[in-house]
């Protein structure tokens, strides 16, 4: 291509290489993404903070363990008209002429601007999760699955894999603890006493345990079993570290890994226990609570 000019948006930060530049074409004209690298090693988020539960669903689009719901925003549905009419048009047009050229340039813009507007929404909900979060869990669902189902059209409109992608990002730039849990009988659950409920209709809106008297929303109720589950899983990820660490005794050091690769690993582990080992308040990962030591 040889040299070509660009629209330089922002600086490149100091300390930063370009390694790769990438050209995509998009309805709106051309887009140079560049890949920059630095030799930085980046800490993972600890478990720490107020833990928050997700669920997501096509009633609400997601609700949290603190009882807010979120409505799903239809963003192919609000542009389906205007699309529909384009389409249409464009069917009449003459293959090869410039009337169908340019219809074809609008339908492009219009679908790039509900992909746009729905990623820009999709930025600005997880910011606003993890501005109210220490932890976040969700529950590990293959969304291919779903775009299959009588509800495929919704499904892509809503774009759940995507929001989970910018959302790990997103926690991950943040210093939010973010993890996935297993999906299974989520919704079956009472989130108070652990009581399986059995299974539910999907008209039925609201989660009534019959052991403890439990009533909310039946997202809310999975999204807290979310949590919970999440929590008991890193409680137990806590104590293996803990008990690997040693606190000393023999045999548990970096002298019995031979090989570099593992040897490094192992020191990465060991300093993980040993951040967890700091927390010296035991109350620090229940639920509602935010002071950590």
């Amino acid at each position: 291509m040889g040299w070509i000019k660009y629209v330089k948006s922002r600086e490149i930060p100091d300390g930063f290489v370009v390694k790769q530049a990438r050209i995509v074409s998009k309805a709106t004209g051309y887009f140079m993404m560049l890949a920059l690298e630095c030799d930085v090693n980046v800490r993972l988020p600890v478990p720490s903070g107020h833990a928050v539960g997700i669920d997501l669903g096509l009633d609400q689009f997601l609700a949290t363990s603190d009882c807010k719901l979120v409505a799903r925003p239809k963003f192919f549905q609000t542009k389906h008209r205007q699309l529909k009419l384009l389409q249409r048009r464009l069917k009449n047009q003459k293959k090869g002429s410039n009337n169908r050229h340019k219809l074809n340039k609008k339908i492009a813009s219009l679908h790039q601007n509900i992909t746009d507007t729905r990623k820009d929404w999709q930025f600005k909900l997880a910011n606003h999760l993890c501005d109210q979060a220490g932890m976040i869990f969700v529950e590990d669902i293959d969304f291919r699955v779903w775009a299959k189902g009588m509800f495929s059209k919704h499904t892509l409109d809503a774009g759940f894999g995507q929001f989970i992608s910018i959302l790990q990002w997103v926690c991950w730039k943040r210093g939010v603890y973010f993890d996935k849990v297993n999906k299974d009988f989520t919704s079956q659950v009472c989130p108070q006493c652990d009581t399986h409920t059995g299974r539910k209709e999907l008209e039925e809106r609201v989660h009534h345990c019959r052991e403890c008297g439990y009533t909310t929303h039946r997202d809310v109720a999975a999204a807290q079993a979310i949590r919970n589950r999440g929590l008991s899983e890193e409680r137990r990820f806590l104590d293996i570290k803990q008990n690997a660490c040693g606190d000393g005794r023999t045999g548990t050091g970096n002298s019995l890994v031979k090989n570099r690769r593992d040897r490094k690993k192992g020191c990465e582990a060991r300093m993980k226990a040993c951040l967890v080992t700091s927390f010296e308040n035991p109350r620090a990962f229940m639920p509602g609570s935010t002071s950590t030591k």
